[in-house]
């Protein structure tokens, strides 16, 4: 099983991701995506800690993505990817030009073969003004695309909204 959770900030979207994780009755693996880069992101970052069973492994990766699915994807164990954004945006900002190209090329490759529940969390980004700024752009260009391949190989695809479930693709459980 292989699902893409979308929604806004603050839209409910990881809490409906881990309460996924948690009716999944697999061993949960939690692979964070984000960099503490400032005060307010370690905030949000401790927040998710706090939310976590204790129970659940965690494996911080910000940009080999497709490396940590592949060493970790099991059938007995369930995945969650918090979140696919930040990751874009690790590689957007990456030194290595071409770090963006390879690694998403990396992931979709590999997302067809992987075994287990794997869960992404996404921002949709694809609802709101265009940016002014050119990076911005850049991230949103990108942004849409991934999460519209990502969709693709999900057998279910939900938009988080005021915490409730939209059913975009598959079942609810």
């Amino acid at each position: 099983m292989k699902e893409l959770i979308l929604g806004g900030v603050r839209s409910g979207k990881s809490r409906l991701a881990e309460q996924s994780a948690r009716e999944s009755g697999k061993s949960v693996t939690y692979i964070a995506t984000a960099a503490a880069a400032d005060a307010e992101m370690e905030a949000r970052i401790a927040a998710h800690r706090v939310r976590r069973p204790a129970s659940w492994t965690l494996i911080e990766e910000p940009r080999a993505l497709a490396a940590a699915l592949a060493a970790l994807a099991a059938p007995e164990r369930c995945l969650i990817v918090e979140c696919l954004t930040l990751w874009l945006t690790n590689l957007l900002l990456d030194d290595d030009p071409g770090a963006l190209d390879r690694e998403r090329n990396a992931l979709l490759a590999r997302l067809p073969q992987l075994p287990g529940h794997i869960i992404f969390v996404a921002n949709e980004t694809g609802m709101g003004v265009i940016p002014a700024a050119a990076l911005a752009r850049r991230f949103c260009d990108e942004a849409g695309p991934l999460h519209q391949a990502i969709a693709m190989h999900c057998d279910r695809v939900i938009l988080c909204v005021s915490g409730l479930p939209c059913l975009l693709k598959g079942a609810l459980p």
